[in-house]
């Protein structure tokens, strides 16, 4: 548990660490079925998201042109929340290639969402990939290290309702502030070591001597980023049309607090160094509207279990596994538990939270994964395929 400083390089890592997940048994007719894409299901998802932030956004234009002043700031920070959930989690997804049944779909609104939210997609690629091969067996995963504080200081939870400016990095799970995340781009452009996405610089150093091309990709799209944004509070400017600036530039860091806190829920207060997703990753429940915004990842450890399952079949695939799974938390009882492990671990930081797994049998089985089991599904860069 925690950090450490010597690490083995990323190939090497890739040659030695083979790590054996349990994942719960499932019938094979069953997962190729959820493991099926779908357009359809695709533009409900990414569609309906990006239809939500335009509609939010419209309604904020309309409150300004109309100088609703007493209604504006509420319908901004809606708009915003709706835009919060754009950071790390529709890219996320888009980013695993398995939300459209039509490659470029998931390119086009993965290039789409990271562009509106500030996202870099290409060192997320390579990050991602080995959190999923090695997740949180450090030498090999540093895209979450443990222990990970449930932060609930009233300064950062101020900033998370409004605007999200200097938040803490390696303890913001991807909430990297607006200023934080200005200062890491123009870094990246430059192509100097600076994330908000990635908690850790040496990581992200790691990542950069591991996937050349992936970097080089990534120093392209942090000039992107810049130029776009740039251009959009230009106009707005030029335009008199200055709320724009809040409607897209700005919108991913207003009224961070819900993204924030059903993101944290995923590894918090868990156990590294362990080949069971079931004791590694945490799955809660959520109303629909939440879910929907989350992009179904609340059943995180399903997600990780069987990383192929598009998002929209993830509940349909706990429902198969779910005799062998713990009990899903409410977002209360997550909280609680993180909570309380943070508590035991000021006195005891080898303390983690030991996931109490069902008595089945067929939870003493581990069988070998097979490669439809086994798949991230097109996550990996080039230079990560196997």
């Amino acid at each position: 548990m925690g950090q450490t400083q010597d690490y083995p390089k990323l190939s090497e890592v890739r040659k030695s660490l083979r790590v054996k997940w349990y994942r719960c048994p499932i019938d094979t007719k069953v997962l190729h079925a959820l493991l099926k894409r779908s357009d359809r299901q695709g533009f409900v998802q990414a569609g309906g998201h990006l239809s939500l932030w335009l509609l939010t956004g419209a309604l904020v234009y309309i409150c300004w042109l109309l100088q609703l002043w007493w209604l504006l700031v509420p319908v901004v920070l809606v708009h915003g929340t709706v835009s919060s959930f754009f950071v790390g989690v529709a890219p996320h997804e888009l980013g695993h290639g398995t939300v459209f049944r039509t490659p470029a779909l998931n390119r086009f609104f993965l290039y789409l969402f990271s562009l509106i939210s500030w996202w870099d997609p290409f060192d997320y690629a390579s990050s991602h990939t080995y959190h999923h091969r090695y997740t949180l067996h450090p030498s090999g995963d540093r895209e979450v290290l443990l222990p990970m504080p449930p932060n609930t200081s009233k300064g950062f939870l101020f900033q998370l309702m409004t605007i999200n400016l200097l938040t803490p990095q390696g303890k913001n799970f991807g909430k990297g502030g607006f200023i934080s995340t200005v200062v890491a781009t123009i870094r990246g452009a430059y192509g100097k070591v600076g994330s908000c996405d990635i908690p850790s610089n040496e990581w992200l150093e790691a990542l950069h001597r591991d996937q050349v091309a992936e970097f080089k990709k990534s120093i392209t799209w942090s000039r992107i980023l810049l130029i776009f944004h740039t251009s959009v509070v230009i106009i707005s400017v030029i335009s008199g049309n200055w709320i724009i600036i809040f409607i897209i530039t700005l919108a991913p860091f207003i009224a961070n607090l819900m993204s924030y806190l059903v993101g944290m829920t995923q590894h918090s207060g868990l156990k590294d160094n362990e080949p069971d997703f079931r004791k590694c990753t945490r799955s809660i429940v959520l109303n629909p509207l939440l879910e929907f915004l989350y992009w179904r990842m609340n059943w995180h450890t399903e997600h990780h279990m069987f990383a192929g399952v598009p998002c929209y079949n993830l509940k349909k695939l706990h429902q198969h596994v779910r005799a062998d799974m713990p009990v899903p938390r409410t977002l209360r009882e997550a909280w609680r538990e993180m909570l309380d492990t943070w508590k035991k671990q000021q006195e005891n930081p080898a303390y983690y939270f030991d996931t109490p797994l069902p008595v089945s049998e067929r939870s003493k089985e581990n069988h070998s994964a097979t490669g439809l089991e086994a798949s991230i599904g097109d996550l990996a860069p080039r230079g990560l395929r196997d």
